[in-house]
């Protein structure tokens, strides 16, 4: 009960006071102190989110909201607004890479939510294309000898067909493993020939595309904000994305062979064990989740 009282009296009461004390004493509005005194990255970012959605100006509000093209914009809006001069520019080069972030995030998900939602189709030639070079960068030593092949099954898929592998994630699926294989090129082949342990193998590319689900949900509900605003001064880009994807896979066949599952029928059960533990690194304030070239 005492948490919920403390907790009301200091949104209605308590705030409003300490925050006038507090610029009196220093003579710098909130924005100001948040700006000026936390690290760059996801605590100042994130605490200027914070900040925005509880202020009962339309701009502040609005702010978090505020499109790449407008963040000029909104900055100079926002020191109009608090009355913060315009030649303060530490406030306002950090208040523009903070809505940088921001903005690039939401832009990241919808660019990765248009990627997922376009189907593998075989009869795009640029499609096909990235299916053989998955196969070129995992088999260099060996030829596929047939579009349609039972060959497939050597790097994980299900059938002779990829195509159908990648009906969840669309050509996002296709387009993660080809970067990791491409950019971590001996780590991927090391993973595939790990995935073929007699006993703990797994379906190489399968899990793969598992990985990128998995990926995407935590861009999707929000959990990412930490990890890429640590990672990136500015605008989050699909790279980025596909970094995080890279480590996903590194790490879960790191953490499938320390667990020694009893067989891959209790897959689904370790996969959510790994997701648990990678959505509890997130939550770490100076979280950075990536493979280093």
């Amino acid at each position: 009960m005492w948490p919920h009282v403390w907790g009301f009296l200091y949104s209605n009461y308590f705030r409003f006071w300490l925050k006038w004390v507090l610029r009196l004493l220093t003579g710098k509005c909130e924005l100001q102190r948040l700006l000026g005194g936390a690290e760059a990255g996801a605590r100042r970012t994130l605490s200027i989110m914070s900040s925005f959605l509880i202020k009962s100006f339309t701009v502040l509000r609005n702010a978090v909201h505020v499109e790449e093209a407008e963040v000029e914009k909104c900055v100079r809006d926002v020191m109009k607004e608090k009355k913060i001069e315009q030649r303060d520019t530490r406030f306002k080069t950090n208040l523009h890479i903070s809505l940088l972030q921001i903005s690039g995030y939401k832009k990241l998900y919808l660019d990765v939510e248009n990627l997922r939602k376009v189907p593998y189709d075989s009869e795009n030639e640029e499609h096909e294309e990235q299916l053989i070079e998955l196969w070129n960068l995992l088999m260099p030593n060996e030829n596929l000898k047939a579009r349609i092949s039972k060959q497939w099954c050597d790097i994980g898929f299900q059938g002779d067909d990829p195509k159908t592998d990648f009906r969840g994630m669309g050509l996002l699926g296709l387009v993660n493993l080809v970067y990791f294989s491409k950019h971590y090129t001996n780590e991927a082949r090391q993973i595939l020939s790990r995935s073929n342990h007699p006993k703990l193998g797994y379906s190489y590319a399968i899990v793969g595309i598992n990985l990128t689900e998995m990926a995407y949900s935590l861009l999707k509900n929000g959990a990412l904000k930490g990890h890429l605003y640590n990672m990136v001064s500015g605008l989050p880009q699909m790279d980025h994305f596909h970094q995080f994807y890279c480590y996903l896979v590194y790490e879960f066949d790191k953490f499938w062979f320390e667990e020694e599952p009893e067989s891959i029928m209790h897959f689904n059960q370790y996969r959510e064990k790994f997701h648990e533990k990678i959505k509890g690194l997130l939550l770490d304030y100076n979280v950075v989740l990536t493979l280093q070239d």
